[in-house]
């Protein structure tokens, strides 16, 4: 290398060093690491050593359930555990209200932005102090966790908040879990493969004998407790009642033990499950004029050493044509009301006096609380309608009066009828 190539060299190596500088001070200011790919464990997705076996519906999350027909598409299924260990996000109410002046709101209602604004409106001018909210309805869909918010901004407006779980009518857990579903007896050939049994509404039940469903429901209700729910509410509670119900074959239930047994032992299972927790029943209205399970598995007796709460659901509507002479008992609020709040009253006196001893001893009487019609069918019902059957209540209860829930599947409701004084 002669001399003029050896200073091209140095001035080449002194105009790089201010360039290296800066370029490094440059890069310096970002933290900069080797790539590194993650790959998925798939040892969560595929076991090629073992065969598949069933989830446990207590102890194994179901992460994703196929699309129902005519319902819902259900994304997921709730976690549930035996003894859920979950710091509470929310404490209870601490001064819930001594007479309950419900509003029913869905889970879709109930992520609405609008629609708490529709509430807010709704307890400045009404007496509505609680709302019941689904947290498991018939599609099985369960999100319990989002709910932590929600309660805690009606727990600061002062309102008692009720968790609703519909029991034996769920999708989801059918779908996941058909050893624990009625099947259909004429399209199942092979019973380790069950075809599920549709209502007229293509729902699926699980059979009500089978205890792990219990269990499942009762987790749920456990997890609900955890997150701040003041009471929870257990709907659907009982057999099927339409469909082809000949069809019907129950992998548990062996039809010697009679259905309202069947459930009664469930409503036993609640309550040793949830001590100390407040729980009320939804039965049919028909249940307190009825005396036998109508075919459901639902006594009014049954009910009453086990719930703080009978919730019978009397919607005029709902009873047959020609109900105590009424050719519409849709048309008849008030009496057809006052006549089945009546009629449960006396047999729950029949029922506790039977068991009262020889010194007196007062027994805690599960107090009535009955679900009330503010919809449209089978008579356009008006503010006035909706008042006649709230003074039903009112007038047959006298001292006892707990109050009344309000059911409207769209959950717009008459302000008229429950405006404050």
């Amino acid at each position: 290398m002669d001399s003029g190539e050896k200073i091209i060299l140095v001035i080449f190596i002194i105009l790089m060093i201010p360039f290296s500088v800066g370029l490094y001070l440059v890069l310096d200011n970002y933290d900069v690491k080797p790539i590194t790919i993650n790959w998925p464990d798939l040892s969560d997705w595929f076991d090629f050593k073992k065969p598949v076996e069933k989830p446990s519906i207590v102890d194994k999350k179901i992460v994703e359930t196929p699309k129902v027909v005519n319902t819902p598409e259900v994304t997921e299924t709730p976690k549930v555990v035996e003894t859920p260990e979950i710091s509470s996000p929310n404490q209870k109410l601490s001064n819930p209200p001594s007479v309950i002046k419900a509003i029913y709101v869905t889970t879709s209602s109930a992520e609405s932005q609008n629609y708490f604004e529709y509430l807010d409106n709704l307890f400045a001018v009404t007496e509505i102090n609680t709302v019941v909210i689904d947290i498991k309805d018939y599609s099985g869909r369960n999100k319990i966790s989002f709910f932590d918010d929600i309660i805690k901004k009606l727990h600061d407006k002062g309102v008692y908040v009720i968790a609703r779980i519909a029991v034996f009518e769920d999708q989801a857990l059918a779908k996941n879990r058909p050893d624990l579903a009625i099947y259909d007896k004429l399209k199942t050939t092979d019973p380790k493969n069950p075809i599920l049994w549709l209502d007229n509404n293509n729902l699926a039940w699980i059979d009500p004998a089978s205890e792990e469903a219990w269990d499942y429901n009762i987790a749920i209700a456990k997890e609900a407790v955890n997150h701040g729910f003041d009471e929870i509410n257990f709907d659907y509670i009982r057999f099927s009642s339409d469909g082809k119900i000949e069809n019907m074959g129950f992998p548990f239930w062996d039809k010697k033990v009679p259905k309202h047994l069947v459930i009664k032992s469930f409503f036993q299972k609640l309550r040793e499950s949830l001590p100390d927790v407040k729980l009320s029943a939804d039965i049919f209205g028909y249940a307190t004029v009825s005396t036998d399970d109508m075919g459901i598995g639902q006594v009014l007796e049954d009910s009453f050493d086990y719930f703080d709460y009978i919730c019978p659901m009397v919607y005029p509507s709902h009873y047959r044509d020609g109900f105590r002479g009424y050719t519409n008992p849709a048309e008849y609020p008030y009496e057809v009301i006052k006549y089945s709040m009546q009629t449960a009253l006396k047999r729950q006196t029949a029922y506790y006096d039977k068991l009262q001893t020889p010194e007196g001893t007062i027994i805690n009487k599960a107090k009535f609380r009955p679900w009330l019609q503010d919809f449209d069918m089978g008579a356009n019902y008006t503010t006035e309608m909706v008042k006649a059957e709230i003074k039903a209540v009112i007038d047959t209860s006298g001292e006892n009066f707990y109050g009344f829930m309000l059911w409207n599947a769209s959950n717009v409701y008459t302000e008229g009828a429950i405006k404050k004084p």
